[in-house]
């Protein structure tokens, strides 16, 4: 019987590689009752195009919007360069807000106007934009129509000065308004009798910071998948590289069943989750998570989950149904994600959706799937006494196990051989 040893978790390097920093503050109404929330990167000290894109794109694919924002809108900050970006080709426009700054200093009314094709492109495709205080300045008048919201600095304007700001936006656009940075009740009691309705800042709730654990494919891998989807690649070609990453393949799962991609149903496996994705969006999917990876998880955890995998799909051919089959394959690609994100499992799977026998079988180790990970295990220890109970209650001789277990030994070696 082959034999391998258990990986080792994650070091405390890997750990902090492997976490993206989110903040987040809620925007209430005149109730209290959380409107939405306004999403911030503290990853980073810098703020771009890239930077905004990894914001999103971590915040869908790694934080879980439900866990983050729930069913509520969320307020993203946007460079102009990251607004015609393709990542914003992978959200759902009802659930996000463009919050848009004023060009630099010295832009011309050229520059300003420019923009407006932009904007409506954006609003015309679903999204809402934000401005701030500043597009109620004369010269940014052609912005005015494209305002879904405009928040008010309360640091920034002159407290005798709001009354007639207030005014100004409330006859000159039809946007809802924004007290932001609102500190005490007083700022709070003279925007509500002014007609604001929304509202931000300490005075309600400080930001805080959501700690969203990562799973970073091999890079090698994914630009084998952005290779396979550029040259139109068949949808059975894609679902076998997914097959041989389990980071890949979890981070598509749990993306395509984020609340921001805006699905009904759930997704549960790579073939679908392929097909509803498309070619472009899976491409653009595939090229940020290439841009936000920083090298992947310890290799030897992800090398194992793709042993278990290929190993149960090959036991389950045995034993099991077609449909079944598939769902081996992920019992055991998906064995290790407690070690790849270093969280218990049971908070490890609330943030991909799998059918509830899949769950059986990573959770409480029940189910049809179970003996085969069970086995599978026992030929990953070299736990003869379990082996030979398991294989005896399977009705699998020896040599079926030993040889499904080598062959999957030579298929994640040449999968690592592809990758170097």
């Amino acid at each position: 019987m082959t034999s391998s040893s258990t990986p080792a978790a994650p070091s405390a390097t890997q750990e902090s590689e492997n976490t993206a920093f989110i903040g987040r503050q809620a925007i209430v109404n005149t109730q209290r009752e959380v409107f939405g929330y306004e999403l911030f990167d503290r990853s980073t000290a810098s703020f771009t195009a890239a930077s905004d894109a990894a914001l999103l794109f971590n915040a869908l694919s790694y934080a879980g919007t439900e866990a983050l924002v729930g069913r509520k809108l969320v307020f993203i900050n946007s460079t102009h360069e990251s607004l015609v970006g393709g990542h914003l080709e992978l959200v759902h426009p009802n659930k996000v807000i463009l919050e848009v700054p004023p060009l630099p200093e010295g832009c011309t009314i050229e520059d300003i106007e420019a923009r407006v094709p932009i904007f409506s492109g954006l609003r015309e495709r679903g999204f809402r934009i934000a401005f701030d205080q500043n597009v109620l300045r004369h010269n940014y008048s052609s912005w005015l129509p494209m305002a879904n919201f405009i928040k008010l600095d309360m640091l920034a304007i002159p407290e005798e000065n709001l009354p007639a700001i207030v005014k100004l936006a409330q006859t000159r656009t039809q946007a809802q308004l924004v007290a932001e940075k609102v500190e005490n009740q007083t700022q709070y009691e003279t925007m509500k009798a002014l007609g604001v309705q929304l509202f931000q800042g300490f005075w309600f709730a400080k930001p805080d910071v959501v700690q969203a654990k990562t799973v970073r494919p091999n890079q090698a891998i994914i630009l084998q998948l952005l290779n396979l989807v550029r040259n139109q690649g068949s949808t059975t070609e894609i679902e076998d590289l997914l097959k041989k990453d389990p980071t890949l393949s979890f981070n598509l799962l749990r993306f395509i069943n984020s609340a921001g991609f805006g699905l009904s149903v759930e997704i549960t496996s790579f073939r679908h989750a392929v097909m509803i994705l498309g070619l472009k969006k899976l491409f653009r999917w595939a090229a940020l998570l290439m841009t936000t990876s920083r090298g992947g998880s310890a290799p030897a955890v992800g090398q194992t989950a793709v042993v278990r995998g290929r190993l149960m799909e090959l036991l389950a051919t045995e034993l099991l149904a077609a449909d079944d089959v598939d769902n081996a394959f992920i019992v055991g690609i998906f064995s290790l994600l407690d070690s790849m994100l270093g969280i218990p499992m049971e908070l490890a799977l609330e943030s991909i959706a799998l059918p509830q026998p899949v769950i059986d079988a990573l959770l409480h180790k029940t189910g049809v799937y179970a003996p085969l990970l069970e086995l599978t295990l026992a030929c990953e220890s070299g736990d003869d006494d379990s082996f030979a109970r398991i294989t005896d209650a399977l009705q699998l001789s020896n040599h079926q196990v030993n040889w499904a277990h080598l062959q999957a030994l030579a298929w994640a070696d040449e999968l690592t051989n592809m990758s170097a």
